[in-house]
C-alpha cells in the first residue's frame, strides 16, 4: 500500500506571519518530525495569492493580505523547509482553501495501487479540512487521517470543531 503525506500550507504567513498564531508556531517541531520520519510520497500545498488579493472573494471576506507569491510570507516556514531537504515532494499551489488538483495528483501517484493519506498543517478549520473532505469525496474507500498534533486552527476551539467534523465524515483523527 502506498502512503501519502499532505503537508498543508506550512508557510511563513500562517506560522508566524500575517495570519500566524502561537498554536501554529507550537506545531512546527512535530510537523517537521513527521515529515522527516515519513516513508512515502509527500505533497506540499502552498496557499498562493497575487497582488490583487484584496479584490478577490477571499480578500473581501478576510482582508489580510497573505501568501502573496514571491513574498517571504509565501515561503515555507524555515524549519519545515529544512525537514523537506533531501525529500522528494510534489509542490501544489492552490488559489483557495482546497486544491481541486490534489485528488488527481494522488490518483496519478497511486498508479492503481491502494493508498492511505495523512494530512498535517494549517489551518485545521479552513485548508486542512477542505483538502481532507475533497480527498475523502474522491476516494471514499481510502484510509484518510489527520494528525491533530501536527495541525492548528485559527483558534483552539475551531481546531477542535474541525477535528470533530472530520471524524463525522469518517476521517480518522490521530
Amino acid at each position: 500500500m502506498k502512503k501519502f503525506l499532505i503537508t498543508v500550507d506550512m508557510q511563513k504567513d500562517f506560522v508566524d506571519g500575517a495570519l500566524g498564531s502561537a498554536e501554529a508556531v507550537a506545531i512546527v517541531p512535530a510537523a517537521a518530525r513527521k515529515i522527516r520520519e515519513f516513508d512515502g510520497d509527500i505533497f506540499v500545498t502552498f496557499d498562493t495569492h497575487s497582488e490583487n488579493y484584496m479584490q478577490t472573494s477571499e480578500g473581501r471576506h478576510l482582508p489580510v493580505p497573505h501568501c502573496i507569491k514571491g513574498t517571504p510570507g509565501w515561503e515555507l516556514d524555515a524549519t519545515i523547509a529544512d525537514a523537506l531537504k533531501g525529500k522528494d515532494f510534489t509542490p501544489v499551489e492552490k488559489i483557495t482553501f482546497g486544491s481541486v488538483d490534489l485528488p488527481g495528483l494522488l490518483r496519478e501517484a497511486a498508479d492503481g495501487e491502494e493508498f492511505s493519506v495523512q494530512l498535517i498543517g494549517l489551518c485545521t478549520d479552513i485548508c486542512v479540512i477542505s483538502n481532507a473532505l475533497l480527498i475523502k469525496a474522491a476516494f471514499p474507500e481510502a484510509e484518510i487521517s489527520v494528525d491533530s498534533a501536527c495541525c492548528a486552527g485559527v483558534t483552539p476551539a475551531k481546531h477542535e470543531a474541525a477535528l470533530e467534523t472530520m471524524r463525522s465524515c469518517q476521517i480518522e483523527v490521530k
